[in-house]
């Protein structure tokens, strides 16, 4: 017995990993389900297993750690997790050149909003390594941001004069453009603001107000996508991407893509849709039951109206904000792909 003891610990040391990376990972909003559906099963099951035991991960997120929304990726670049994921317009303030990631009201599908991101990533990656300390691994969507309101309307212009939540800085300088008055309150305190009368209305995705019962404060939805499409970029600090071996990271890029990207942005696909119907009764709702808020229809005056104002005013003044060449750079790549020329 004694002789047997050191070879079956000889042999179990041979069928286990020679050394296992840990890596702890920050979510985005734990309640709503691109976190549930993708971002924990990747973390926790298919990467883990893809590397034969060779990655494990301590799995939390950044409203479980009470983290503010504007110190994710800087905490992320000092070292203080390893990967971490959220709306990229929480990082504006420190990056305003990345407000051009997520552009309004000029990808009205998941296929146009894919193709939108895919041009923006050589921008994105670079901002995240200057920015941030970091390498950027994947951008994932958010459903396309509408808008929710606890008031009666009946178009675009009677936003005109409202208290309206924002989903980001290009959105709310889109909605001051269209003589809204734009409010700075996070996700997690919206229902409240409606309820109390803070807000009138509030920018989010049709699923995620679904998910977080903004149903129950609201009665009016307008599906105009006046907020984008609210891109997740997940990122790791540079110095621990760099500490890993090619074979490693390699592993990481090509399970990230195929086991959490390409699912993300699959299910985007038919989102919008699915998602007015579980808000308002207006057709099958696959994620539950349905609820009853007024669908406002978007005229074609109505988008035609703020695609005007952006073009000719948000995105001159994001440019002139951003400064450098992050205008032509935008031009050149996200620009071409969507049609759109920041003169």
């Amino acid at each position: 017995m004694k002789k047997m003891i050191p070879i079956i610990a000889a042999t179990a040391a041979l069928a286990a990993p020679a050394y296992a990376e840990n890596l702890s990972v920050v979510g985005s909003w734990s309640g709503l389900p691109l976190h549930k559906e993708y971002e924990t099963p990747f973390w926790s099951t298919t990467l883990p297993e893809a590397s034969g035991g060779a990655i494990t991960v301590e799995l939390t997120t950044h409203n479980q750690m009470s983290l503010g929304l504007g110190d994710i990726y800087p905490l992320l670049g000092q070292g203080v997790y390893d990967v971490a994921m959220t709306v990229a317009d929480y990082a504006v303030a420190d990056a305003p050149e990345l407000e051009g990631l997520d552009v309004p009201l000029v990808a009205l599908t998941a296929d146009e909003a894919r193709a939108m991101v895919d041009a923006a990533r050589p921008m994105v990656s670079d901002i995240y390594r200057d920015r941030f300390n970091s390498h950027v691994l994947a951008i994932a969507p958010y459903p396309p941001q509408v808008v929710f309101c606890n008031h009666e309307i009946s178009s675009l212009g009677d936003l005109e004069g409202l208290k309206v939540r924002a989903s980001g800085r290009m959105t709310a300088k889109l909605l001051e453009a269209l003589g809204a008055e734009g409010v700075n309150v996070s996700f997690a305190e919206v229902p409240g603001a409606l309820q109390n009368g803070v807000v009138d209305c509030a920018v989010t995705g049709a699923g995620s107000g679904y998910s977080a019962g903004w149903w129950e404060v609201s009665t009016h939805l307008l599906p105009i996508p006046l907020g984008g499409w609210d891109s997740v970029v997940t990122a790791i600090n540079l110095d621990k991407w760099n500490s890993l071996d090619a074979d490693m990271q390699a592993l990481i890029t090509s399970e990230i893509a195929s086991g959490f990207e390409d699912p993300a942005w699959d299910s985007a696909q038919n989102a919008l849709v699915n998602d007015i119907a579980c808000l308002t009764g207006n057709g099958e709702c696959p994620a539950g039951d349905a609820r009853s808020m007024t669908l406002v229809e978007v005229s074609d005056a109505d988008f035609e109206r703020a695609r005007e104002i952006l073009t000719s005013e948000v995105l001159p003044e994001w440019a002139e904000r951003a400064g450098g060449d992050w205008a032509q750079r935008w031009n050149d790549s996200v620009g071409q792909v969507v049609g759109v020329t920041i003169k």
